[in-house]
C-alpha cells in the first residue's frame, strides 16, 4: 500500500475542489479523531485536527446522519462493561460529548430510531455479535439510561462455516422509510427484520430475509431509481464469509411488514477468480447507480493493498454487474465512506490504521487516484480487533 508518511499528496485531475471537508475517524485505543480534508489536486492536505474520548475502550461504530451534527457511537468492550455515547460536531469540526450511557458491551453497530426532539430520533438501537441480541435505549443518553428492550437470537444448529455456531447479529440499520431496522445475522444467515413503533420504541420481529447457507451478511445498503419513493427499492448486503454480495427485492405490503427476496449474489471478485486465503468482505455502500463493496486481507494490489470492488446498478431492474476491482490503498479497510457529492471516498485501513481518499467518477462511478493519506494513532494486528475501526463524512 501507499508509504504511511504523515501526509501523501496525490493528483485528482478535474475534480472540483473540496474546502474543508470534515470527517471521522474512530480507533481501539479509545479515541474518536476529527479530520479536515482541503483542497484538490497537488495542494489536497488531509490532517487530523483533535481527538475525543468517551465512548469505551473500544469505539466500534460511528453513525452520522448526512445533514446531522449528532453522532452516535458504541462500544465493543468485551469485558462486561462497554459505553454507548452521543456528540454533537463543532464548527471547528471537533466533537463535544452530549450523552453517555453504560452497558454490557459487545456492541459492533447501532442507529438511533424513531421520531423525536433529538435530532429527529428518540430512540436507537444496538447490536451484540457474541451475545447474539439487539438492544434499544430511549434518547437522549445518560447516567440513568437503561435498557428499554433486549431481544436473544437463537438458532437450532450450527452453520456451514466455522463461524456460525450461534446468531451474530451484525448491523442494526434503519430503512428508508424509517419504518423497520434490519439486522444482518453472520452466524444465522438471515437479514432479521423489526417493525418500529415510533412511540414506545418497540422493536416486532417480522419474517426474516434468508440468505444462502454459509454467506455470513455482515451489512446492508438502500437503493431506489427514485429516492423519494419506495417503488423499485432493493437492498444489497455484503456478505462477510462467502466473500460476496446480494441484492433483494424489497416489498411493503398495506399490512404486515417489510419483506424481502434475493435475486441475486456476486462475488466480491472478478468471475473466475479465488479469494485470497483469509480474505473477508467487510462494508457496502451505494452511490448513484453503483455499488461498492470492501475486501479485507486479499492484497490483490500487492503487499498491505486491498482491494474495493465495484459494481453497477440497472437503473430499471435493480441488478447489479460486475465492473472493477481497484486499490484500497488500506490493509485490512474494515470501513469507507462515499461523500455526499460522490467525487471522493474514504477508506478506514484497520491493519494498516490509515484513512486513505480516493478520487470517485460521479458519471461513471470508477474510483481514481490516490488523492491523501493519513495515518491515524497506531497500527493493528492482523486479523485482530485492534487499529482504525470507522471512517465517515461528516456532511
Amino acid at each position: 500500500m501507499a508509504s504511511l508518511k504523515t501526509l501523501i499528496l496525490g493528483t485528482l485531475g478535474l475534480v472540483p475542489e473540496v474546502l474543508g471537508a470534515k470527517l471521522l475517524a474512530s480507533h481501539y485505543t479509545g479515541k474518536i479523531f476529527s479530520l479536515s480534508f482541503t483542497g484538490s489536486g497537488s495542494n489536497a492536505t488531509l490532517v487530523t485536527k483533535s481527538s475525543a474520548s468517551g465512548c469505551g475502550t473500544l469505539p466500534a461504530w460511528l453513525h452520522v446522519d448526512s445533514g446531522s451534527t449528532t453522532v452516535y457511537c458504541v462500544d465493543e468492550d468485551w469485558n462486561g462493561s462497554g459505553m454507548l455515547a452521543s456528540y454533537t460536531v463543532e464548527p471547528d469540526g471537533s466533537l463535544k460529548q452530549t450523552g453517555q450511557t453504560v452497558t454490557a458491551g459487545a456492541s459492533v453497530h447501532g442507529t438511533p430510531y424513531g421520531g423525536g426532539d433529538v435530532d429527529g430520533y428518540s430512540f436507537i438501537a444496538t447490536v451484540e455479535y457474541d451475545p447474539s441480541t439487539v438492544t434499544t435505549y430511549e434518547l437522549p443518553l445518560g447516567a440513568s439510561t437503561a435498557v428499554l428492550q433486549q431481544a436473544k437470537f437463537n438458532m437450532s444448529e450450527p452453520g456451514p462455516n466455522s463461524r456460525q455456531n450461534a446468531p451474530h447479529p451484525h448491523a442494526a440499520q434503519l430503512d428508508p422509510t424509517g419504518q423497520y431496522i434490519i439486522v444482518p445475522d453472520l452466524g444465522a444467515d438471515l437479514i432479521r427484520i423489526f417493525s418500529i413503533d415510533a412511540e414506545t420504541g418497540n422493536l416486532t420481529a417480522c419474517e426474516p430475509g434468508v440468505a444462502d447457507p454459509g454467506d455470513g451478511p455482515r451489512h446492508g445498503a438502500w437503493w431506489a431509481p427514485d429516492s423519494s419513493s419506495t417503488v423499485g427499492q432493493r437492498l444489497y448486503t455484503v456478505n462477510e464469509l462467502g466473500n460476496s454480495v446480494s441484492a433483494w427485492t424489497v416489498s411493503y405490503p398495506d399490512e404486515g411488514c417489510l419483506t424481502l427476496k434475493k435475486t441475486q449474489t456476486l462475488s466480491t471478485y472478478v468471475e473466475g477468480s479465488t479469494p485470497a486465503v483469509g480474505s473477508k468482505a467487510a462494508e457496502v455502500h451505494v452511490s448513484g447507480n453503483f455499488l461498492y463493496a470492501a475486501n479485507r486481507a486479499d492484497e490483490t494490489f500487492g503487499p498491505q493493498n486491498d482491494s474495493l470492488a465495484t459494481y453497477s446498478i440497472d437503473p430499471s431492474s435493480g441488478e447489479i454487474t460486475w465492473v472493477e476491482a481497484t486499490p484500497a490503498h488500506a490493509w485490512f479497510p474494515r470501513t469507507f465512506s462515499i461523500n455526499k457529492a460522490g467525487t471522493f471516498v474514504a477508506v478506514g485501513g484497520q491493519t494498516s490504521s490509515n484513512v486513505a481518499i480516493i478520487e470517485r467518477d460521479p458519471k461513471t462511478g470508477k474510483l481514481g487516484k490516490l488523492v491523501a493519506n493519513l495515518p491515524i494513532a497506531t497500527p493493528g494486528t492482523p486479523q485482530q480487533e485492534d487499529g482504525l475501526s470507522v471512517v465517515v463524512w461528516v456532511e
